[in-house]
């Protein structure tokens, strides 16, 4: 563990001869809330994401500061995955000290997130915009001071009763959700990758909407 950690927390200034590394570094953050109680929630869908592309990829999270981290390399990109240990609300604190840290530029970060406003399963990438009424996403702004940062949007539908918003983003995927979810991950899953690989743009081309 402490091999993985002293790889992440590396703080070693690039010298003659070699390039700033912290163009190829990039921060995925899954948004949610710890404990086992929100494991399977809605509004977990951002914890979900980056566990399956963790797992996609043969890495597993360990326990750093304010967060589990996981990381992994592709095509010379280093990807490091994490789930924020600050609960929703305070989602930024998080995101803020591991660009922070790792001295990654805003445009390589990606906040994944769930979103009322989309039918089930349906992505929205998107470069800027408003929290939306999501305290995760509204934290981050805070904490960035921008609203100008890459958000990878999971719609989870609005198909709840007038006064049960929370009960529903709270509550636990229903039966005909969990036979998609495996597919959709996944695709998200690429989604990631695209913009790791490809960038922000063609990730918003090929996988919006879908």
């Amino acid at each position: 563990m402490w091999t993985f950690l002293k790889g992440i927390f590396s703080t070693k200034q690039p010298t003659a001869g070699n390039y700033d590394t912290s163009m190829k570094k990039f921060l995925i953050v899954g948004l949610g809330n710890i404990g086992s109680e929100y494991e399977n929630t809605r509004h977990n869908i951002g914890f979900k994401v980056v566990d399956f592309l963790a797992a996609s990829q043969n890495t597993q999270f360990e326990t750093a500061r304010l967060g589990a981290v996981a990381q992994y390399s592709i095509k010379g990109r280093n990807v490091i995955l994490l789930k924020p240990r600050t609960y929703m609300n305070l989602s930024g604190k998080a995101v803020k000290y591991w660009l922070d840290k790792e001295k990654i530029p805003l445009e390589k970060f990606m906040a994944v997130t769930d979103d009322l406003n989309l039918p089930f399963g349906t992505f929205r990438i998107k470069t800027k915009g408003s929290d939306g009424g999501h305290n995760g996403l509204k934290d981050i702004q805070t904490q960035l001071n921008t609203t100008q940062y890459n958000r990878f949007r999971w719609g989870i539908s609005n198909q709840f009763n007038p006064g049960s918003q929370v009960q529903y983003v709270l509550g636990e995927w229903s039966e005909e959700e969990l036979q998609k979810l495996p597919e959709r991950l996944k695709t998200a899953s690429q989604a990631i990758n695209t913009f790791v690989l490809a960038g922000i743009t063609q990730a918003m081309n090929s996988y919006n909407g879908k």
